[in-house]
Order: structure tokens, then sequence, then C-alpha cells
């Protein structure tokens, strides 16, 4: 390996690792909000369904706070607080609670997502899940892991024989999600939604999920999860076809066995 391609396999080495620490970090103080409920504020944004906790904007703050310490020329990029360029070509890409509608209702489907790109690459992923102390952590070709043991997709899975993750919102017509629905229990397949995308993609990658699709998430929703299911050994559909980071866009990924069915009973109703 060349001086520069070492160097720069260090400097996602160092991120990926104040990731996982600042996720840890990060869930502790949302847990706390979690075990004690009383404490939590919560704000509509644009639906009943599309809500902010006070634990949201406080995990936000605290991860960009600890990632500004330690690589100040980085950019970040939050559910809760928007873009914030850099200088350094590394890019922060997170969620502090995705599944904030199970967390702020006491249901344990919530966690800690955070991605870092160089240039327009994912090249490293965490996701926390503090109910369970679960944490999924990948590297752009350095494998994916939970809790520090390599984690693999359920190789041999289909749509038949496994559990499809599903997402919703109110982004899409209703008719999107039903009708591919219709289509996947018509063929004997089975679905399920927790309300976490990014937790359903790490489901995917440790094998639990055959398969996870949602016809719009954001990129701090999805960045991390996908990492983690491609160094999992399992497929995506690249998120560079999206009109721009910012404006998200469908989200597919699953096991090999997977891939042409998933595409044929969603693909068409996502476009």
């Amino acid at each position: 390996m060349s001086d520069t391609l070492q160097h720069e396999d260090e400097a996602v080495a160092e991120r990926q690792a104040l990731a996982e620490t600042i996720a840890r970090e990060g869930g502790r103080v949302a847990l706390g909000y979690f075990r004690d409920r009383s404490r939590l504020t919560v704000d509509r944004k644009t639906s009943g369904q599309d809500v902010v906790s006070v634990a949201d904007k406080e995990v936000e703050t605290l991860l960009r706070k600890r990632i500004a310490a330690r690589f100040p020329e980085d950019g970040l990029l939050g559910e809760e607080y928007g873009l914030q360029d850099g200088t350094s070509g590394f890019r922060w890409v997170m969620d502090p609670i995705d599944g904030t509608s199970p967390f702020v209702f006491g249901i344990p489907a919530w966690c800690v997502s955070i991605a870092v790109m160089r240039g327009e690459t994912i090249v490293a992923g965490v996701i926390y899940a503090p109910t369970t102390d679960e944490l999924y952590s990948a590297r752009r070709g350095g494998g994916a892991t939970l809790n520090g043991r390599p984690i693999r997709v359920a190789e041999t899975a289909t749509l038949q024989t496994g559990v499809l993750g599903l997402g919703a919102n109110h982004r899409v017509p209703s008719r999107v999600v039903s009708g591919a629905i219709e289509r996947l229990l018509d063929e004997g397949g089975m679905f399920i939604r927790n309300g976490s995308g990014a937790l359903m993609l790490a489901y995917v990658a440790a094998g639990r999920l055959a398969a996870y699709w949602e016809p719009h998430m954001n990129a701090w929703d999805c960045y991390a999860g996908f990492v983690l299911v491609e160094e999992a050994g399992g497929w995506i559909v690249d998120p560079s076809g999206w009109s721009a980071l910012m404006d998200g866009g469908a989200v597919f990924a699953g096991s090999p066995g997977t891939r042409a069915d998933l595409l044929r009973i969603a693909g068409a109703e996502a476009t």
C-alpha cells in the first residue's frame, strides 16, 4: 500500500472510531430521555407524524461538538441542524435519533446513525441501538461488525423465505406502498415496519431481515446503513442516482437473492 493510500485509510479508520465513540455517548443521552419521557418536549415538523424532540436536538448538538473538536475542517450534515460545509473532503451525515416516533411513544425501535463520506463516497457507517446496546459498524473495504464481531447478510434469503423491512412516510402517495405490499403478500412474502429505517438496514446487514425498501428516505436516515449492508455482502441501489444529496430518494437494499424480486415488486412504484 502506498503512503498516500495508507494515510487515507488511517483517516477513515480514525473517523470510524470516533463515530463509534460518539454514537454510544449520544445514545446514552437519548436513552436517559427514553427511560424518563416526562422530560421530553416534542414539536411537530411537517405533520403530526413528523416530530422532533428535545433529545434529537441535544444529541445532534453533542455529535457536532465532538466531531468539530477532533476534525474541525470536516463538513457536517444532520437532520436537525442541516448542512455545514467543510474543507477537508470529509463530511459526516448523521441522524441523532432515527425512529423519533417510536422513541417518543416508548417503543424501543430507534437508533443513532452516523455515516462518514469522503467526497461523494460513503466510507464508514455506525448505527447504535441503545436499548439493546448493539453497535453496528462498517468501513469501506473493512467489513461490517456487530459489537466487534463480523456480520453477514442472510445470503440464501429470498422475499419468500425471509422478511422484508418496509418504510413509509407522507412524502409519497399511499398507493406506492400499498401496491408493493399487495404484490409482496400475493407472492408469499411478509414485511415488518418498526419505524426506524436505519435500524432495519442494520438488521439486513446482520442477516435478520432479507431486504429493506422505502420509497423515499433522507441521506441521514440511510447512508450509514448503506455501507453496512454492502460490507456485509449485500446489495444496494446507489444513492448517486438521487437528484441531490439534500433531496433524498428511494432506498433498496438486501441479500443477494432478493434483488430481482424487490426491484420488480417495488421498483416500478418507487419511481
